[in-house]
């Protein structure tokens, strides 16, 4: 960023470091809210904005060459009278992006004179026109729609340092989307009673980018079509450069007729638990206890300064004080074996944790059990423990699953159909990988700050959507148009604005 920008961000923040400072406390007579006789006027001249990063956002896609490959590869509008398939994608990640909860908010914004002007767009897409747009979908355009945002995806990852590019995990897993409609085209009953849809989202685990999201009727299993899926992110990563590919997935996801296939592919190793089976359960038991190690965790945190005493389990007590049943876990083993499914022709090695449980009631201990959790892999230079952990990670595709149902809102189903909802879904989660695509354009300067940097990097694709959102996106801005230039002028600091500008910067090269 440029000099004076720098002093004006150093200058509001020295502002509000002195106005919270020890000395600015006051005497504590009165409350600190004080203000009065509170009017309300309209400008006349002055306009602006509550979601000023929306700028940021749209210069970020264009940079990308987003909006021209929409329009050069997805064709769904006989005439462009007046929007492109470009303003329609775009307008669903914005509506995401400026908080908007559903397709009734997209309304705001387009009755918005000066969101209109911030985007250069004389009128944007009602929510019944966005709704036909997505009710124009087939399954074939969902696939192009997909392998636009790859090729996308493609230039971000480019930009990336080597050690970038060691390994690339990917996530697979479904998630139910709930549905009080009665009339929607596709929907059905789920293992757990709800009537709705069942997308699979399949996410690389580095960035938390979505990858590709299929949405299915709500009565298939997590596995159906997920091999598909695989296959094409699996081209796309070693194409895009990363020398390995690891896939991640629960049970549902040991789809054994395809597990050869992958491993032909040395470059391809996967990690995935296996059911319980009488045979495989069998097998464990059998094994000598030399072949059993303990399963040491590692903390979940590193103190910084001294440990601190931990507080009162309300729940535990409760829990004893009224003589519920409950489950203790006492320790964990691990052993390994190899294994080779039904459906293949290769063995693989199959790592299983043995937790040896308690089960309990009031203060009573009842009686001891054990149970057993697989996982097959074709793994085998890492040690069984070190495949457990690896394999836990995989949780944390469950924050991701989150944010994209509670954040970005894009597991909805508001539409009539299977397809129209699948589009809406995978337009919506747009938003969420342009929040990862800004966190890997920022750039890493070479030199003192290029760690602290790193961080910021690390920081943002880390950071919850809403948090992002508010930080980087809802920044007030006054919208001045003077010659050439559409001028976003920020009306307030918060701490993040640095970063912001770094970014900016880049965009303007």
């Amino acid at each position: 960023m440029n000099a004076k920008i720098r002093a004006q961000l150093a200058q509001r923040k020295r502002r509000i470091q002195r106005r919270l400072g020890r000395c600015q406390r006051g005497r504590g007579d009165q409350p600190i809210l004080t203000a009065c006789n509170i009017q309300y006027d309209i400008a006349e001249r002055g306009r602006g904005i509550a979601h000023g990063g929306i700028g940021a956002i749209h210069a970020l896609a264009r940079r990308l060459g987003l909006p021209e490959a929409i329009d050069q590869r997805l064709h769904l509008l006989h005439l462009h009278l007046p929007y492109h398939e470009s303003d329609h994608v775009l307008n669903f990640a914005y509506n995401a992006l400026c908080e908007g909860t559903c397709l009734q908010d997209m309304d705001l914004r387009r009755q918005d004179e000066v969101f209109l002007d911030a985007l250069g767009a004389r009128r944007l897409p009602d929510p019944t026109t966005a709704g036909d747009f997505c009710r124009r979908f087939t399954p074939a355009d969902l696939a192009t729609l997909r392998d636009i945002f790859n090729d996308t995806r493609r230039k971000v990852w480019a930009q990336q340092p080597p050690t970038f590019f060691a390994q690339a995990t990917l996530d697979m897993d479904g998630s139910l989307v709930e549905t009080t409609g009665q009339c929607k085209q596709g929907m059905d009953i789920a293992y757990d009673g709800t009537w709705g849809y069942h997308p699979l989202i399949l996410s690389l685990a580095q960035t938390g980018e979505v990858l590709s999201l299929v949405n299915r009727s709500g009565n298939r299993p997590s596995h159906e079509g997920a091999a598909a899926e695989v296959d094409v992110a699996v081209e796309l990563c070693l194409s895009a450069g990363f020398r390995r590919v690891l896939l991640r997935g629960d049970t549902a996801f040991s789809q054994t007729e395809h597990l050869d296939r992958w491993n032909d592919n040395p470059r391809v190793r996967f990690i995935f638990g296996y059911d319980a089976m009488a045979n495989v359960k069998d097998t464990a038991e059998f094994l000598p206890a030399r072949a059993w190690k303990k399963l040491e965790r590692p903390p979940r945190y590193a103190v910084q300064t001294q440990r601190r005493q931990r507080p009162d389990n309300v729940k535990d007590r409760i829990v004893r004080q009224r003589g519920f049943e409950s489950l203790r876990l006492q320790s964990e083993e691990v052993a390994e074996f190899n294994y080779q499914p039904t459906a293949c022709r290769e063995t693989y090695r199959m790592i299983v944790v043995r937790k040896n449980i308690s089960r309990e009631k009031g203060e009573l201990r009842l009686f001891d059990e054990v149970r057993y959790f697989f996982y097959l892999t074709n793994e085998w230079v890492l040690e069984a423990h070190d495949i457990v952990f690896e394999a836990n990670d995989r949780c944390d595709q469950e924050n991701v699953l989150a944010q994209l149902a509670g954040g970005v809102r894009a597991l909805k189903a508001p539409l009539d159909n299977l397809v129209s909802n699948a589009a809406y879904m995978l337009m919506t989660a747009l938003a969420w990988n342009l929040k990862a695509w800004w966190a890997l354009s920022l750039p890493e300067a070479p030199g003192r700050w290029q760690e602290r940097h790193r961080a910021d990097k690390r920081w943002l694709l880390g950071l919850e959507f809403r948090t992002f959102v508010q930080a980087l996106v809802r920044l007030p801005c006054q919208i001045v148009r003077t010659g050439r230039r559409l001028l976003y002028r920020l009306l307030s600091w918060n701490p993040y604005q640095g970063i912001f500008f770094r970014l900016l910067d880049v965009l303007r090269c």
